[in-house]
């Protein structure tokens, strides 16, 4: 009983901290991304299909190509 009578007193963590992002600053030693990775999950039966991000990104481009141009947007 006194090993847990120690830990309720020496347990200062709260159950609940309030912080305020608006202060928060950028990790300085983190590396700033310079290019914009966006992770896309494939159904199962696609996946089968294109194993490699390469494929896809094949298959995309073939997809954007047959699309007239007006239907692209502008920042392609």
């Amino acid at each position: 009983m006194k090993n847990m009578e120690s830990t309720e007193q020496n347990n200062d963590m709260l159950a609940e901290y309030s912080l305020d992002y608006a202060k928060a600053k950028p990790n300085r030693f983190a590396k700033q991304a310079s290019n914009v990775i966006t992770t896309v999950t494939l159904d199962p039966d696609v996946a089968k299909v294109f194993t490699t991000s390469e494929a896809v990104n094949k298959a995309l481009r073939a997809i954007l190509s047959a699309l007239p141009n007006s239907q692209l947007p502008s920042k392609l």
